[in-house]
């Protein structure tokens, strides 16, 4: 009664004075993942024959405590359905598991891990779920929902950097502070893209409060995504139960202050010769270029000064001051009216008339003759500062940007006892964000190794060690294994923070390879399954299930990379969502469908992809009607039934020989003697055998057992 009474006046004392202080309790007492990273001996077990390695022995070390025994160990055919699906998204094929079950070499799962792994499918799965985490999309959310024409390349730079088994470490500093520590290197531009996600409204009047809402966005997605802490909750004061104070947010976020979107070029010339050949053309099309802008001009002002009417006078005064008078605030301020104000040439033309637009439309006829000449660079969404001095940060009360408190510098938290990096200008930038990423990635930096070993467990078990993947902190999940996941931490960072030697070790373990077998002793003893006596059935994702059906299918195209594409979709969306007009390209994996925030596709919608406006660490698995109505009756699964059964039918010639194709394919098993009998009952009973056929595939691709992982 009295800690609530205390709590009821600290939250009192917020709303009296818009700033709480942290208790002295949660102060004096540091959650578990806030202690220094120490690698722990592994632990004596009874039954050493179980051992396969050290993962096992913390988890036995744990059941034997309990007096408990792992589930007997899944047959084969289970594990490498299992296996496939965790590392590359997709079922094994009938041949693939056959020959499997028949190896008899003692190091035949290795050998199928190590295949998988070397799988350019693999980087398509785990790119899934950072995309997840850094709520990644291809358009900017709010009313408008404007395109992102470029975000996709993000997306293939993260399924790039899986696929070569980028070492953790760098990852994070390309995606923080690419363009400070590697400014020679384009993936590492592209990388930045990680701090261009946050919704956006773009057309928003209020520039000072768009801009603090950008800041908050990357602050808190940050702190989710590489510390696994909350840092958001202490916007408008102390944070209540955590050991983050408000102006070690503040702090935090002034990392990010001098925050400058750009669209990166990524010429595939040396930039000495991209120069050359741009200055090239530009000399060689100077007139035409001058005629087609004096035309322009008078049509630019007027669009220019209507635009511009609708801010406030004080952002008009920030854009028409001449930049290099510009305070850093100023110059992003002004930075944002000019994306608003400054037409481009499309709307510039659309206002041209009679002669007027004729002799533009002419000078561009001649202007395209040069198209050869100019320099083809594409683009990317990335990020750098606006130049070598940060607007300055502020204490914000209660959070509100129109209340700021003292200035503060930046700071790392104060929670976290390591080295902190100095920070250094380069004379281009203000050198804060790679402090920040050599920070985050010091070998003893307490949160950063065990958040992404805690990330591994959760997608290979269905839950973490501690359930809560994106909350480290006090009213997060505890933890089942705290000794196995400082372990794997430390491991992680020895194996040189290398992922794929990760993911080997977890799933060639004894523990992984469990049946899931209920066991009622251990299930009265631990109903979750937080000491992993048996292996957790798992269901698809929305993504998975799609790329299942099309693998199964026949009709999966592999084309790996580019801009995002449409499947079909329900005719009344078809106006907010055109299709791809190629069908092949619209049979392409999941992870490449077009990402738009406000009309998620609709198949991942049902089930549970997440809001692309939050970062997602733990989907949500819900059971619910629209998800069997859009399994039986939606147009795109009845054309994946449909393309099922020309295969089968192209693959076996008997009635028993397609019905057994049918759970080879898509079960990875035969059907037992009950499901032939009943299988061959249908067929006798069906007037059309092609219509047999074709329902056997549909109901098939509707079974708990296709749906799942067991």
């Amino acid at each position: 009664m009295i800690a609530v009474q205390k709590r009821l006046f600290m939250v009192s004392l917020m709303l009296v004075t818009g700033v709480v202080h942290a208790d002295e309790e949660t102060a004096k007492e540091l959650p578990w993942a806030f202690h220094p990273l120490r690698r722990p001996a592994i632990p004596a077990v009874k039954n050493v024959e179980w051992v396969r390695n050290p993962i096992d022995a913390f988890i036995l070390a744990r059941l034997e405590k309990e007096n408990l025994k792992p589930a007997p160990e899944a047959d084969r055919r289970t594990w490498i359905r299992r296996v496939y699906f965790d590392l590359i998204g997709l079922p094994p094929t009938p041949e693939e598991v056959d020959r499997f079950v028949n190896d008899p070499a003692a190091d035949a799962y290795e050998r199928v891990v190590d295949r998988l792994l070397a799988s350019p499918r693999y980087g398509e799965r785990w790119a899934m779920y950072w995309l997840d985490l850094v709520r990644y999309a291809e358009t900017d959310g709010f009313k408008a929902d404007f395109l992102r024409p470029s975000a996709w390349r993000y997306r293939d730079y993260v399924i790039r950097s899986f696929n070569h088994d980028k070492p953790y470490d760098r990852f994070i500093r390309e995606q923080l502070a690419g363009d400070e520590l590697y400014p020679d290197d384009a993936e590492a531009q592209v990388a930045t893209g990680f701090l261009r996600h946050y919704p956006d409204e773009y057309n928003a009047v209020n520039l000072e409060q768009r801009r603090q809402e950008i800041l908050n966005d990357i602050t808190d997605t940050s702190g989710l995504v590489f510390l696994g802490l909350t840092l958001g909750c202490a916007q408008c004061h102390d944070h209540k139960y955590d050991p983050i104070t408000q102006e070690d947010y503040y702090r935090f976020q002034a990392f990010f202050a001098a925050f400058w979107p750009v669209e990166k070029s990524l010429s595939p010339l040396s930039a000495e010769e991209h120069q050359r050949q741009l200055a090239q053309w530009r000399e060689q099309t100077t007139e035409i270029r001058e005629q087609m802008a004096k035309l322009e001009e008078p049509y630019r002002q007027k669009l220019a000064a209507k635009k511009l009417f609708r801010f406030p006078r004080e952002y008009q005064e920030m854009y028409k001051m001449p930049a290099e008078k510009r305070s850093p605030l100023q110059k992003q301020i002004a930075a944002m009216v000019a994306l608003q104000v400054e037409a481009d040439a499309a709307e510039v033309v659309k206002m041209m008339k009679g002669e007027v637009r004729q002799q533009w439309e002419a000078l561009a006829k001649k202007l395209a003759k040069f198209d050869h000449l100019k320099p083809k660079a594409p683009t990317a969404l990335a990020m750098t500062d606006l130049g070598p001095e940060a607007p300055p940060t502020h204490l914000l009360r209660r959070g509100n940007w129109r209340r700021p408190s003292q200035e503060v510098e930046p700071g790392y938290l104060s929670a976290i006892k390591i080295e902190e990096p100095a920070i250094e200008s380069n004379g281009r930038t203000t050198g804060r964000r790679s402090a920040l990423a050599r920070w985050l990635t010091q070998p003893d930096h307490p949160l950063t190794s065990r958040v992404m070993m805690n990330r591994l467990w959760h997608h290979h078990f269905g839950q973490g060690i501690i359930t809560s993947p994106s909350d480290f902190g006090a009213q997060g999940g505890e933890p089942s294994h705290p000794e196995l996941l400082d372990w794997l931490a430390c491991e992680f960072v020895a194996r040189g923070w290398k992922l794929k030697t990760m993911h080997k070790l977890i799933v060639t373990s004894a523990t992984y390879r469990q049946g899931n077998q209920l066991h009622s002793q251990a299930f009265a003893i631990d109903s979750q399954n937080r000491l992993l006596w048996r292996m957790n059935r798992r269901r698809l994702e929305g993504e998975t299930l799609r790329d299942a059906m099309l693998a199964v299918s026949g009709l999966l195209n592999d084309k790996m990379y580019g801009p995002g594409i449409r499947p079909d979709v329900p005719d009344e969306l078809r106006g907010k969502w055109q299709p791809t007009p190629n069908a092949a390209e619209r049979q392409r994996r999941s992870v490449y469908v077009f990402a738009k925030r406000n009309l998620p596709f609709p198949l991942f919608q049902a089930f549970d992809a997440p809001d692309r406006n939050h970062s997602c660490a733990c989907r949500n698995i819900s059971t619910n009607a629209p998800q069997a109505l859009m399994l039986l009756n939606s147009k795109t699964v009845l054309g994946y039934a449909e393309a099922f059964a020309r295969r089968v039918e192209k693959e076996a010639s008997s009635d028993t020989g397609r019905i057994e194709r049918t759970f080879l394919l898509a079960l990875g098993r035969r059907p037992d003697q009950h499901e032939m009998r009943l299988c061959r009952q249908f067929f006798q009973g069906e007037k059309e055998p092609e219509a047999a056929i074709r329902h056997l595939c549909h109901v098939v691709l509707n079974l708990n057992e296709f749906l799942n992982i067991d």
